[in-house]
């Protein structure tokens, strides 16, 4: 019976309604801001040109498509939920999608596919110089008129429903990060918290200690990691969690709670990362080999030092810069050391054991005796 009553307390949670309609619809709601594209979802866009003409082929073709789904506000807006690629790519075929500055993202010229080869170097009208490159009225009125099943989430459903929704439709294509949902469900909880996780991971000491790559960076490693410093200060880590469950929990609780000092926890995570950076610079997060500093980013290294500096700034404060650097140079080679430290953080070791096993000693590792 239990079961049975949480399934019908889950089902309460979510609001929904749907029909189908064009895209032709779909684009005048847009144009009239009447669905909204986050300028964060809009930064996700990212479907090649090859997978853009593929979806503008199927719509050629009258191949079905997914389903839109958008959460609907008290007045009536649409925000876009999932189907970010699929409405972008047809907005900016047509020439009417635009980023957060307005600026038209660019036209949208196809490749042949293996159906329609003539589709290459087509546009969505015909250039200035009259090349016949356009794809012509009787195509156009046909994208328009094709049509979608719009999903709607309704105002009512659950403060987490959005982040529910965006996490399950989450597969195939241009697949997201977690921390790319996490940001997508950050700027509609609350923007300006969003906005100060930016800005603190744009600390030039914060950059020069984690070293990531373009890659990471693209993926929002540098939000994630910021994330997490905030998380493990501020929101208990339960015992055998998912860390990524655990940091989605952490990002709700944190960005809804109006009490949450964000000006005292950006100047601890300034000085943190000010400190750590005099001291290990690019060395920071790297392994210690008895003889030097070596090899890539270690999340266990960050983990525990960017922490447990963190929670022990007073102290660390007191020091002379020598002293303090002196003393976080040898606590980094000492992890190497420490036989809990190297029990669980190796390669083998499940993240949920490692934070269990690690974090709560932080504080105490990184505590001038």
């Amino acid at each position: 019976m239990a079961l049975q009553e949480e399934v019908e307390t889950a089902r309460q949670q979510v609001i929904t309604d749907g029909f189908g309609m064009s895209f032709g619809e779909l684009i005048s709601l847009y144009i009239d801001d009447e669905l909204i594209i986050d300028p964060v979802f809009q930064r996700l866009f990212r479907w090649d040109i090859h997978r853009k003409t593929k979806f503008i082929e199927s719509l050629i073709l009258g191949i079905p498509i997914p389903p839109v789904f958008v959460y609907q506000d008290s007045d009536g807006i649409w925000e876009l939920v999932d189907g970010l690629q699929h409405v972008s790519t047809v907005l900016q075929f047509l020439g009417d999608l635009h980023d957060e500055n307005d600026d038209n993202l660019g036209e949208l010229v196809l490749n042949g596919t293996k159906f329609l080869p003539s589709l290459d170097g087509k546009r969505w009208a015909e250039s200035a110089q009259g090349a016949g490159d356009g794809i012509g009225t009787t195509l156009q009125r046909e994208i328009k008129r094709a049509r979608v099943r719009v999903e709607i989430l309704k105002l009512g459903s659950a403060a987490t429903a959005k982040f529910e929704l965006l996490q399950r439709l989450n597969t195939g294509g241009a697949r997201l990060t977690e921390q790319e949902v996490r940001s997508s469900i950050a700027v509609s909880l609350n923007r300006d918290f969003y906005d100060w996780m930016v800005q603190l991971s744009g600390d030039a000491n914060y950059n020069a200690t984690t070293r990531l790559t373009d890659k990471a960076l693209e993926s929002q490693k540098g939000l994630e990691l910021v994330l997490r410093f905030l998380a493990f200060r501020n929101i208990p880590y339960v015992s055998g969690l998912d860390v990524h469950e655990y940091l989605d929990d952490a990002l709700l609780n944190i960005a809804s709670d109006t009490a949450f000092n964000m000006q005292n926890e950006g100047r601890i995570f300034i000085q943190t990362f000010d400190y750590i950076n005099a001291a290990l610079g690019a060395l920071a997060f790297q392994r210690w080999n008895a003889n030097a500093f070596l090899g890539m980013f270690l999340m266990s290294v960050f983990e525990v030092l960017a922490i447990g500096v963190s929670l022990n700034l007073d102290v660390l404060a007191e020091m002379t810069l020598d002293e303090r650097n002196e003393f976080l140079m040898d606590k980094a080679r000492g992890f190497w050391e420490n036989e809990l430290f190297t029990a669980n953080s190796g390669a083998g070791v499940r993240g949920t054991t490692r934070l269990s096993k690690l974090l709560p000693q932080a504080a105490d590792m990184l505590c001038p005796s």
